[in-house]
């Protein structure tokens, strides 16, 4: 619809002509809702969300894609992105999106899930789907924390980490060594992708969408499963600011889980 604007009562002006479509330096996705989500300030979910949008969007599959979404801070996903989402219970989202793939195999199905969600509970079904090859892209959000239900110990939680049930820090002796599951993932034959990547600067984020945005062509071009670990804050658990969340990310997170790509054939 054309739209005009009367300055002075006089000129009528098409004002859609003022700014032209290619001198577009960015927008808001469009699949992205209006909901206002429920993330922390400084979180890395809302980012993420943002670059999964986009890149559904990019790829065109907007009627063509399914998410899942377990137990965890990102369980209302549905809420912010605009395609069909399926809640499976805690850990269990690899194995519902194989059912998923497999029953439509011209569809994009990735899972979005917690370092709880993915290295606790659902250990099993994550190494399995990937052993399998299953064509799906697994998102992975590593904060080693549980952030939703208080801050207790995770799996991925770095030795002398304080958390709610270990106030004192990781202790090796009594909690074990922190998990790195993505590092296990690489080595198993139906995998095709591995990557780690964070969102906390511009350059990173968009390492981090074309890491996304590979993981989901894998997916489509049937090359197996891809796993996108994005190494990630979360300032109400580790008890920080979002700029001392970064800092410390940087100086504790990236020498236990460095960023880059783990795997890719």
């Amino acid at each position: 619809m054309e739209i005009k604007q009367q300055i002075m009562g006089e000129t009528s002006v098409d004002v859609s002509q003022l700014v032209k479509p290619e001198n577009l330096v960015y927008e808001r996705p469009k699949l992205l809702t209006d909901a206002v989500m429920h993330y922390c300030p400084g979180c890395s979910h809302g980012v993420v969300h943002k670059l999964v949008a986009e890149s559904i969007e990019e790829m065109g599959m907007k009627d063509r894609t399914v998410g899942v979404a377990p137990v965890g801070c990102a369980v209302f996903a549905y809420n912010y992105i605009d395609v069909d989402f399926q809640e499976a219970a805690h850990g269990r989202a690899p194995a519902l999106a194989t059912a998923i793939k497999r029953l439509n195999p011209d569809h994009l199905v990735f899972t979005y899930q917690g370092d709880g969600d993915l290295a606790a509970i659902g250990t099993a079904e994550t190494i399995h789907a990937a052993n399998r090859g299953e064509n799906i892209t697994i998102i992975f959000i590593n904060n080693a924390i549980y952030g939703m239900t208080g801050g207790q110990m995770a799996p991925t939680t770095l030795v002398g980490m304080p958390t709610t049930t270990c106030p004192a820090g990781r202790n090796v002796e009594l909690n074990g060594y922190p998990l790195n599951i993505t590092n296990l993932l690489k080595e198993l034959p139906g995998v095709c992708y591995v990557t780690r990547q964070s969102v906390h600067t511009p350059g990173n984020i968009r390492k981090a969408k074309k890491a996304i945005l590979k993981g989901f062509n894998n997916s489509m071009n049937r090359k197996g499963t891809s796993i996108i670990e994005i190494v990630s804050t979360c300032n109400s658990g580790w008890k920080k600011s979002p700029e001392q969340s970064n800092k410390w990310m940087e100086e504790n997170m990236f020498p236990q889980y460095p960023l880059g790509d783990l795997k890719d054939i």
